[in-house]
């Protein structure tokens, strides 16, 4: 534990009421206009990006986040698809939150391509699609290979993110389909990443820590929340974590020269530094 009073361990948010993990505030928010500047550093960095381990051939399902269709994950899929994965989208238009059919139809076209593929598949998601990845690797464990989330908000309060009342008023007048949070907080029964930012200023970074476990890893980068799906950064890592042999994983390696571009998520954070 550290010793300085002032900072904070990082672990999972819990829903302990509304004031527990707040939103990010103005200052972090206003740091997601940086996002145009991490995809051109993904441009430039192609060459360092094609140079990323390559996959083995197997499927990979990408969710989008919420309000986002496939075409926010295309520059993502363009670099797996190049780096030998057999990519897919989610093709189920725009995320508008899990409504009525949202998971079940998900859930559908999952086991229709593993029987199709006669493989598992790696399930990526970004934001409230890794929430949706991670549901659905637990109810189709046998089809799943891996999940990767980037800046997903499973667990913690409702109200931890600059989102909430978006959903709330798009899908005002519905019933809620979310399942409880301690069920959202438990990971799937398969090896389990999650790509976050302590500068996120959608979601608070918290809510994106995953519990310690023999299959489970955070990986910590500097990135916006609406940048996770360019930053070079990310890519590389998500490029490394899918290419891992099935049945082989093990957790992300931050020696060498990573130790200074992928910072350690054991280290505290000053509490002043918190907004």
């Amino acid at each position: 534990m550290p010793s300085d009073p002032s900072a904070e361990t990082p672990s999972p948010a819990h829903d302990d009421g509304p004031a527990a993990v707040r939103a990010p505030g103005w200052r972090r928010m206003a740091l997601e206009a940086r996002a145009p500047l991490e995809f051109a550093a993904s441009l430039a960095a192609a060459p360092w990006l094609m140079n990323s381990p390559r996959g083995d051939g197997h499927p990979v399902l990408v969710y989008p986040g919420f309000l986002a269709s496939d075409l926010s994950t295309k520059p993502l899929r363009r670099l797996l698809k190049s780096l030998g994965h057999d990519v897919a989208g989610w093709e189920q238009g725009r995320n508008m939150g899990p409504r009525e059919g949202t998971i079940e139809e998900a859930l559908a076209r999952l086991q229709a391509l593993h029987a199709r593929a006669g493989r598992k598949l790696s399930l990526v998601g970004w934001s409230l699609g890794g929430v949706y990845a991670r549901e659905l690797a637990k109810r189709a464990p046998e089809a799943v290979r891996c999940v990767v989330t980037l800046g997903s908000p499973f667990t913690g309060s409702v109200n931890s993110t600059n989102a909430w009342r978006s959903f709330q008023w798009i899908n005002r007048g519905r019933p809620r389909m979310t399942p409880p949070q301690d069920s959202l907080r438990e990971p799937p029964p398969v090896p389990t990443t999650s790509i976050y930012s302590r500068s996120d200023g959608i979601v608070a970074w918290q809510c994106s820590v995953e519990i310690d476990g023999p299959q489970v890893e955070n990986i910590e980068v500097q990135a916006s929340h609406v940048g996770l799906a360019v930053n070079p950064l990310v890519l590389h890592a998500l490029a490394d974590r899918l290419a891992q042999p099935e049945g082989a994983w093990r957790p992300f390696d931050r020696s060498g020269v990573r130790r200074f571009l992928y910072p350690d998520p054991l280290r505290p954070e000053p509490t002043a530094r918190r907004d």
